[in-house]
């Protein structure tokens, strides 16, 4: 996976992650408060059922008080009440029942079928005594309480809020209910409406994070683009510069062979010829002979001189030979007399671990650095180079006090900055660091090594 490929992924997982848990907290509480909008619905339901049922229980004591409040008690008196119960009912399955405290039944308008039968231990699907339960709840002083029982409109056994009281004189439990088949709808309702939010938001979460992630790679592939654009761009231009370096380099050393060393030899061979020549003339002597072989032997010093000056161009001979600082002293000498610039040069430390290809890097990496203050820099009036030499490694310092330059500018201008990527270039291939500093006040070149990079 290349840089940027990282770089991007980098910064869509955590944002995935954040919208993943902002997604699971969003769930959460939003299943939390459904849980709690429908535990409040369903009481609220069930309060007012209750409230309506003990309604309808006192209506139907009231309308048999006359019967159980008289004097003549006799079956006729209770079967009159039941009666009179029976008749009392509110829409289709709304009824009153009555049993007595063993289980019998004794009254049920809906289910004539259960008259006068035992139903104690009567059990529901889940195993609840049914009966039992009711009668403990009326012996307990009445009130509502639920259970399973069979709707007579539908002929399906449903979830049912029962009220009972028990009538003491007559040793009977009498009770009414309702079904709770509409309030379970209404709830199912609400959990339906609910979770279809909840989906609707956990939708929303994952297009937000979808497209911001697509944003974020698209920018990123926007700028890799840009930025391959710009590279090769760089590059390109990099290449025809070298290519164009190596020509002039080429061409340079073709004109110093041809115009200084090749005239010189050519010199020399016709002053070797004219010396030959006059020792065998007559009348010319030997003297005139070693006229002519102490000039060829001049422009001989002269080629020699010249064939120095060339190598020294292509790789200072003072590298191998005296070392590292005094071949930067002859660069700052050589400098100084080109350009007429002053420049100070300081030497602090042990430069004995570098190996041969860091010196040479550092040393093109200085005339790089003093070519570019030669073309480019304005208002110069000293240059300083250091040579620095500590426990954390080697440090090449080239400073001028010029009125600087827009680094930026450069670095991203394709056709400028050649000299500064070469510098950085030659410092990466053996692990080093270029940094720069330019202001009014002055340019910085800074070319660090650490210790482990010159071994």
């Amino acid at each position: 996976m290349k840089l940027r490929q990282k770089i991007i992924f980098l910064a869509v997982a955590p944002l995935l992650l954040a919208f993943s848990g902002i997604a699971m907290a969003v769930f959460y509480q939003a299943t939390f408060l459904a849980k709690q909008q429908r535990s409040t619905i369903e009481q609220a339901y069930l309060s007012s059922k209750e409230a309506e049922l003990k309604h309808y229980v006192t209506l139907g004591t009231a309308a048999i008080a006359h019967l159980y409040n008289s004097k003549q008690q006799n079956p006729n008196t209770q079967e009159e009440a039941k009666k009179i119960l029976a008749a009392l009912d509110f829409g289709d399955d709304g009824y009153f029942y009555i049993y007595n405290m063993e289980g019998k039944n004794l009254m049920h308008p809906r289910r004539p079928d259960l008259v006068g039968k035992d139903l104690w231990n009567m059990t529901d699907h889940e195993g609840s005594l049914t009966i039992q339960n009711l009668l403990n709840k009326a012996k307990a002083g009445g009130g509502a309480i639920r259970y399973m029982w069979e709707k007579p409109s539908m002929h399906k056994v449903m979830p049912k809020l029962g009220y009972v009281v028990k009538l003491e004189q007559w040793g009977w439990m009498l009770g009414t209910g309702i079904y709770l088949d509409d309030v379970d709808d209404a709830l199912n309702k609400i959990d339906i409406q609910v979770a279809k939010n909840i989906q609707s938001t956990m939708s929303w979460i994952a297009g937000i994070a979808i497209i911001s992630a697509l944003l974020i790679a698209l920018s990123g592939l926007a700028l890799n683009i840009s930025e391959s654009r710009l590279a090769e761009a760089k590059l390109k231009v990099l290449a025809q510069s070298v290519v164009s370096s190596q020509e002039d380099e080429r061409a340079r050393l073709s004109r110093d062979l041809h115009d200084g060393l090749s005239q010189l030899l050519v010199s020399v061979k016709l002053q070797i010829e004219s010396g030959q020549v006059k020792l065998h003339q007559a009348g010319a002597g030997p003297e005139a002979a070693k006229l002519s072989f102490a000039r060829a032997t001049d422009q001989l010093n002269e080629a020699l001189s010249e064939v120095r000056r060339i190598s020294h161009n292509l790789r200072p001979a003072l590298l191998d030979d005296l070392g590292l600082v005094a071949a930067f002293e002859h660069l700052a000498d050589e400098f100084e007399h080109a350009s007429g610039l002053p420049v100070s040069f300081d030497a602090a430390g042990d430069f004995q671990s570098l190996d041969e290809i860091s010196n040479t890097v550092l040393f093109r990496v200085a005339q790089e650095a003093l070519t570019n203050i030669h073309k480019h820099a304005e208002q110069v009036r000293h240059v300083n180079l250091q040579l620095l030499s500590d426990a954390e490694g080697i440090k090449l310092i080239i400073a001028d006090d010029g009125r600087g330059f827009d680094i930026k500018g450069v670095a991203n201008h394709p056709h400028r900055g050649i000299g500064l990527s070469n510098m950085r270039e030659r410092l990466a291939a053996i692990n080093g660091r270029l940094e720069l500093q330019s202001s009014t006040n002055g340019t910085t070149v800074t070319a660090s090594l650490s210790n482990g990079e010159t071994k």
